[in-house]
């Protein structure tokens, strides 16, 4: 097991639900964690809750302009990992009633903001021979999913980043992997159930058990077994343009 201790984490989305588990799980590693989003009091809120070794910096991963204005603030720390987790959930509802904008608006942030944030700090890794890229995406990528169009394409858009990135910059020492969790317990699911029942005309008890009756344990995962799981990746030094499948059996 590669100790992980002395480390440097950038963990985007990081000021609540699955950013802030994979934070909280870095940190008890030993790595020094820089949490990234928009909303600067949540950050606070994380940063305080960790204690020493994290920090809190406000960007906006679709913003070039913000991104860059990130790097700059990163300048002379040795940022030797990524987790691109930075993602928003879309509109639920048939593909032909999605409006262009908010179309756009999922790929903007799943998509442009993982390769934006994998430009800005790639070469820093790859100059030094080392370093992890973790790219959250989903089982949502990876089978179908009525309703969910955008973020399914989008989700399968990072596991395709991942492994052609990973070709790129391994030869360097800087190994690419991506993250698929299935459904999460938390309020984002919980959205998902309730307007999948205003769409369907059937209670979100129903719509949440129609959705984790697909999965072989018949739940959802923990914040807390993603955050694990992102230790348990960095862990393995030779695993490198994999996807991990985390999803209690959602995809077998």
């Amino acid at each position: 097991m590669t100790d992980l201790t002395g480390r440097t984490a950038v963990v985007t989305g990081g000021g609540s639900g699955l950013g802030a588990a994979i934070a909280r799980a870095l940190h008890a590693a030993g790595v020094a964690v820089v949490v990234v989003g928009r909303d600067t009091a949540k950050l606070d809120a994380v940063v305080a809750d960790l204690g020493p070794r994290a920090r809190a910096l406000a960007c906006d991963v679709a913003d070039p302009a913000s991104v860059d204005a990130l790097r700059a603030a990163l300048e002379g720390t040795e940022v030797s990992i990524l987790v691109n987790n930075a993602g928003i959930p879309g509109p639920v509802a048939a593909l032909t009633d999605i409006a262009v904008d908010d179309w756009d608006e999922v790929f903007d942030v799943n998509v442009r903001g993982t390769f934006l944030l994998c430009r800005a700090l790639l070469p820093g890794m790859i100059a030094r021979g080392d370093g992890d890229v973790i790219n959250v995406a989903s089982v949502s990528g990876k089978r179908p999913l009525a309703h969910r169009t955008p973020y399914c394409a989008s989700k399968m858009a990072v596991i395709g980043l991942t492994s052609t990135l990973a070709f790129e910059v391994g030869p360097a020492g800087v190994r690419v992997n991506s993250l698929s969790p299935g459904p999460v317990q938390g309020p984002r699911m919980a959205r998902n159930f309730r307007l999948e029942a205003e769409r369907s005309g059937t209670s979100v008890d129903e719509a949440e058990q129609a959705f984790v009756s697909r999965a072989a344990l018949g739940r959802m995962v923990t914040e807390e077994e993603v955050g694990a799981a992102v230790v348990a990746m960095l862990a393995m030094p030779g695993m490198c343009g994999a996807d991990v499948d985390l999803s209690a059996g959602m995809v077998a």
